[in-house]
């Protein structure tokens, strides 16, 4: 039900040869695994601010969109039922419990409407991914943001006490692991919720970065579809399959679930290029590999570096880590964007922190020079 990376330490070389995946990398440089301008922004800046594989998509992925070209004048009907299937097989449900979404941000735009209700609670920790706040605001939530414990977590017993306290309808966000603070909350403790709490409360589990976790404690909490009618898991083909760009996520959930949602999906919201690259890249195990390598080595690269210097940094279970910076955010923003370099944007209220998402090891290397000599100058 959820993939483990195997990769626990090591440098990047030991890794591949450790894993025997030196022949699926083959003998180029890292920079040569993602070259072109989806590397790099026309100005020739590193994007290090939006979680994206710097990998870009599988050879796979790219000769499906070279043949689904020829579909661009069809509707995605047959393409998308295709998919579907495939999903379900792989998930071990029916193809009625899967729904699919532009990016699954739309997914989750679905469930915010599809269970809004008057005086309904939407319950979310703060700071996490804020599409949801958009989303809700056309709507008549009474919105409920509750700070994250010290250790980062999502404070599951406030969460709770919020949730369930009226007795109105309430639906509870829960990004596992979190964006932006790359930190999971142990799945037992989310378990025991789903497990006591009422039909009222609706359980939106966002699993987007679960390709990358390591930490035993979390696992996805699918198996509670076919048990509750008030669990959605959400699932992405942005992060590890390096399919930002065109949009495809999917939701997993209890059929009467899934055919509620549906009625807030646009029509043919999946495009043809998207169902064909997305059904080339699905459990790509030399794609997802390399990809947990790559970003292995990148964040132990950081890890050392921000440890060199001092600067306080959370664990990550993810592509990108929280680290803190001195001085004003802006400010550092513009400073590494005149040295190259795009790093994440503002995540109230944690404003001595920044988001940095993990490129390739060469680009990260780079980015940790430019971060000691910012500590020369007194920057950081």
């Amino acid at each position: 039900m959820r993939r483990r990376s195997f990769i626990r330490a090591g440098t990047f070389s030991s890794l591949a040869a450790g894993t025997g995946m030196a022949s699926a990398l083959g003998a180029k440089p890292l920079a040569a695994l993602a070259t072109g301008p989806g590397r790099r922004t026309a100005s020739g800046d590193v994007r290090l601010n939006s979680n994206e594989n710097p990998l870009g998509i599988s050879p796979a992925a790219k000769d499906a969109l070279v043949e689904a070209i020829v579909l661009a004048n069809r509707y995605p009907s047959d393409q998308n039922a295709a998919l579907v299937s495939k999903l379900a097989t792989a998930h071990d449900v029916a193809d009625g419990q899967i729904v699919l979404g532009t990016g699954s941000a739309e997914v989750l735009q679905m469930a915010v409407q599809a269970f809004a209700a008057p005086r309904a609670r939407l319950v979310m920790a703060d700071p996490t991914y804020e599409a949801i706040i958009d989303y809700q605001r056309t709507e008549s939530y009474e919105l409920v943001k509750v700070p994250l414990t010290a250790t980062h977590e999502h404070d599951l017993d406030q969460m709770r006490a919020a949730a369930e306290s009226s007795g109105r309808p309430a639906l509870v966000y829960l990004c596992n692991p979190n964006n932006p603070t790359a930190t999971i909350t142990p799945s037992a403790a989310i378990d025991a919720w789903i497990a006591d709490a009422p039909e009222h409360v609706f359980f939106l589990s966002d699993e987007a970065y679960i390709e990358y976790v390591e930490d035993d404690r979390m696992w996805s909490s699918l198996p509670w579809i076919e048990k509750k009618r008030n669990v959605l898991v959400v699932k992405t083909f942005s992060k590890i399959y390096g399919l930002a760009g065109l949009r495809l996520g999917y939701g997993i959930a209890h059929p009467d679930t899934a055919a509620r949602l549906s009625d807030f999906a646009s029509r043919n919201n999946a495009n043809q290029l998207a169902l064909a690259a997305a059904a080339a890249s699905f459990q790509d195990e030399a794609l997802m590999t390399k990809s947990r390598i790559v970003n292995q080595e990148a964040k132990k690269m950081v890890q050392a570096t921000l440890d060199e210097l001092g600067l306080e940094h959370m664990p990550t279970e993810t592509n990108f880590l929280m680290h803190r910076i001195s001085g004003d955010l802006a400010t550092y923003r513009g400073r590494m964007a005149e040295a190259g370099f795009l790093v994440g944007r503002d995540f109230p209220p944690m404003l001595d922190w920044n988001r940095l998402s993990f490129g390739l090891p060469e680009d990260m290397g780079r980015f940790c020079d430019t971060l000691r000599q910012f500590r020369q100058k007194g920057w950081v």
